[in-house]
């Protein structure tokens, strides 16, 4: 199975698109140049078969590949156990952006089982590796960022202290989403935190350049901004 998976992969790639590909995504250099629409077309016949073996003789040697099995991972038909021991078998794969936000949108399981994805979640969150963070991160933004759940993601995200680029990133887009979708918790939050100056600055910033801010706001929120 995985050397047909390879070859289909090897035979959906294109030169330009890995140079653009590679590109966006500089921590890397195994990209071969396969469409994300592609690799979604390819996870979803594998997850209608024998999905289990797919994953469990799943190669590594390709970013492709690795972004294959969490899209499989995301449209498998089972039960909330199989799939986050899944799900935990994977996330120490995840080497990069991409990869990461692509499998966490997957997930949709979590929007009907979002207490126990929460307490799946919080190990992650206090990782020390960055991508397992992001994991975390960008799941709370997809998932969790409701009047149910905001004061703890905001609790959440001020208590990481990690100085990956892409964990502070992840974290600044994060509350940036917060503000845009609840923005009275989120400007207390805004008003005191412990965020480095990078990540609040950037979440200002990101903050600003959403269409769903007024002017006004974007004026204010600007004011804000640690020097």
């Amino acid at each position: 199975m995985e050397n047909s998976i390879k070859e289909q992969l090897f035979g959906l790639a294109e030169v330009d698109y890995q140079k653009f590909s590679a590109a966006l995504i500089p921590n890397i250099n195994n990209v071969l140049g396969v469409r994300l629409p592609e690799l979604r077309k390819l996870a979803k016949i594998i997850a209608k078969g024998d999905w289990r073996t797919y994953l469990e003789q799943a190669d590594n040697e390709y970013f492709e590949e690795i972004m294959l099995q969490g899209m499989v991972i995301g449209y498998v038909q089972t039960d909330l156990d199989e799939l986050l021991r899944y799900a935990a078998d994977f996330v120490p794969k995840i080497d990069n952006w991409s990869v990461c936000d692509s499998f966490c949108i997957g997930l949709k399981l979590t929007i009907t089982n979002r207490e126990p994805m929460w307490d799946f979640l919080q190990p992650y969150l206090l990782s020390n590796q960055e991508y397992d963070i992001r994991f975390g991160v960008v799941m709370l933004l997809d998932y969790y960022i409701e009047e149910e759940y905001i004061s703890r993601v905001l609790q959440r995200l001020d208590n990481i202290k990690h100085e990956g680029y892409y964990v502070k990133m992840a974290v600044a887009w994060a509350l940036s989403i917060c503000y845009v979708k609840l923005p009275e918790p989120t400007m207390t939050y805004l008003k005191s935190n412990s965020l480095d100056k990078l990540t609040y600055n950037k979440a200002l910033q990101k903050i600003t350049e959403s269409y769903r801010v007024d002017l006004e706001t974007k004026k204010m929120i600007r004011s804000m901004k640690r020097k």
